[in-house]
């Protein structure tokens, strides 16, 4: 008996283990484990394409894609329940991998997208024209506190921010006010906006009763440790609960401050606001 059972575990074990080894989640983004490493392996620089759902999907960040592809597509972060003609504003939607799954999920939505760098707006136009997808404006500006003109850090990445101090790569920007287009029922309201996203919801906390569902995707110093808890304090003032993950690991061993390289941020965090009682009626 002891040995059937050894043996049982023994061969339980080995499929576990076959099936980790054989697992490709990345199928559903049609990616196999021989495109993901040569994925892996193209140097940046130029637009590619890649096929996604039986669209060309344009991009030019391989590093960049993959990750976007296995955060929004196979982790689903924006996964939700929303009703069928949803109003959406995609703050910082880069070249539109959130609008394409928000537009698979909700096809009637209606969505805003601004992005602002000048090679991630052009990846966005053509995504969003290779879709075919109606009811989605695209908007080349940048979300901030007022309508303006910035300073802006265009890299063409992810990474692409406001800027305040000189850089290299920088460039002006058409910036608009944000809490212009808070002015009725948003149900879903997602901004990542590399380090602006304090400012910006300090200065909409007043038409935050508008939004039903919001997304942050926070970027900050250690330094800025206070704005970080205000931005939680207006979270939960304006009617929302928040369950917070680890966005991107910038310290595997946070008390030695033993920081990754290259991680222009100390603290990266995905926070998902919404209005739920489900929490509250669990504790009562």
């Amino acid at each position: 008996m002891q040995n059937k059972s050894f043996g049982s575990n023994i061969l339980r074990g080995i499929r576990l283990r076959a099936g980790r080894i054989f697992h490709n989640p990345y199928r559903v983004v049609n990616i196999d484990p021989i495109k993901k490493i040569y994925y892996k392996h193209l140097s940046p620089g130029r637009v590619r394409t890649h096929r996604l759902f039986n669209k060309d999907l344009s991009f030019i960040s391989t590093t960049e894609l993959l990750h976007g592809l296995k955060e929004i597509f196979i982790d689903e972060i924006y996964k939700q329940d929303l009703p069928p003609h949803p109003f959406i504003i995609d703050c910082g939607a880069n070249i539109g991998l959130s609008v394409i799954y928000m537009k698979r999920l909700y096809p009637d939505a209606e969505i805003i997208a601004f992005e602002p760098d000048e090679k991630n707006f052009e990846l966005l136009k053509k995504n969003t024209e290779a879709f075919g997808f109606k009811n989605v404006e695209i908007r080349k500006e940048a979300v901030w506190i007022e309508n303006t003109m910035l300073q802006f850090a265009g890299e063409g990445s992810m990474s692409s921010r406001i800027e305040s101090g000189p850089s290299p790569l920088q460039v002006r920007v058409k910036a608009i006010r944000l809490k212009d287009f808070l002015i009725r029922p948003v149900d879903f309201l997602k901004i990542d906006i590399e380090g602006a996203e304090f400012q910006v919801l300090n200065d909409v906390a007043d038409n935050l009763h508008f939004v039903n569902h919001l997304f942050l995707e926070y970027h900050g110093s250690f330094r800025q440790n206070a704005e970080l808890s205000r931005l939680f304090s207006l979270i939960v003032e304006n009617g929302f609960s928040y369950y917070i993950k680890e966005a991107t690991s910038v310290y595997d061993t946070p008390l030695e401050l033993t920081k990754k390289a290259n991680m222009p941020y100390d603290i990266q965090l995905n926070i998902f606001c919404f209005r739920d009682k489900t929490g509250r009626e669990t504790l009562n």
